[in-house]
């Protein structure tokens, strides 16, 4: 489990650099450029995730807890609202002026899916661990911006985007789940 807890560490601290140390990212985009800083930046972050599927595969899973009997039907829901959740970070949509960190709310929904539907050592590691990342990361954001300016009202048709893009996904990587994670979700 050592790759894994290296993974997990070197994905903690990329995505932290900027919040933490705000000074040193103006310092780095000044010297590099913001185009080649963000070149790094998704570099190392990538590095982080091979490194931690690298662990997730050598770990041998041991029992931890049983999951709850329907825990993977309703990690599929939830994970249907942190797929729809995921893209509003970037497009317009009244979800903004409720979540002031969509991407994150997303990535913490994400871990809870896991936990609710895997009671393995590695999944706890891993889902625990990111989803323990991504609330500490909101705390670090919200200190670091301040007092949060919620975005104005939008049109009702904004929210087409986000949800459309959201069942998308969910229902791609659905599909492709037991390929690229050896995992068939619903045990299909």
């Amino acid at each position: 489990m050592v790759w894994l807890v290296l993974g997990i560490v070197l994905w903690a601290l990329v995505h932290a650099f900027p919040s933490l140390a705000p000074a040193g990212r103006a310092e780095l985009v000044a010297r590099l450029g913001a185009g080649p800083y963000k070149g790094l930046f998704a570099l190392a972050a990538v590095a982080a995730v091979v490194v931690m599927v690298i662990g997730w595969r050598a770990a041998v899973p041991v029992p931890v807890y049983a999951p709850p009997a329907g825990g993977r039907e309703l990690a599929g829901v939830v994970m249907l609202v942190a797929f729809v959740l995921f893209p509003t970070a970037r497009l317009p949509s009244n979800i903004r002026h409720w979540v002031r960190h969509p991407q994150l709310t997303a990535v913490a929904l994400w871990a809870a899916a896991h936990l609710i539907a895997n009671g393995d050592s590695r999944s706890v590691l891993l889902f625990g661990a990111l989803g323990l990342w991504a609330l500490i990361e909101m705390v670090l954001i919200n200190r670091r911006d301040g007092a949060w300016q919620r975005p104005g009202p939008l049109p009702l048709a904004a929210e087409i985007k986000p949800l459309a893009a959201g069942v998308i996904l969910f229902a791609v990587f659905l599909a492709l789940h037991p390929y690229l994670f050896g995992v068939a979700p619903f045990g299909g």
